[in-house]
């Protein structure tokens, strides 16, 4: 689904009393639209919680995911996933 769609939607559920995370790879449009909690993954689109068949890798982006409900401190809060798509940082 398109960054821009989630994230406006995220917002809409905030400012009805739903805390929400959003889990992307496009930064600047995600941070643009202000959400308030966003773990940016630098992965390819369509990928945001890691290569296919790495559970450990996906289980840890939904650990941040959820640990960012727990210990946001500020609106606008971004975390980066400690991971990269590949060894290659220009992949």
């Amino acid at each position: 689904m398109c960054h821009q769609t989630v994230s406006l939607v995220a917002r809409f559920l905030e400012a009805h009393g739903l805390p929400t995370v959003v889990v992307g790879s496009a930064r600047d449009v995600v941070e643009h639209c202000g959400v308030p909690r966003f773990v940016f993954t630098d992965f390819p689109l369509g990928n945001p919680c890691g290569h296919p068949g790495r559970a450990d890798m996906q289980r840890e982006v939904v650990r941040l995911a959820l640990s960012q409900l727990e210990t946001a401190s500020a609106p606008r809060t971004t975390v980066q996933a400690p991971f990269a798509w590949k060894d290659d940082p220009g992949w």
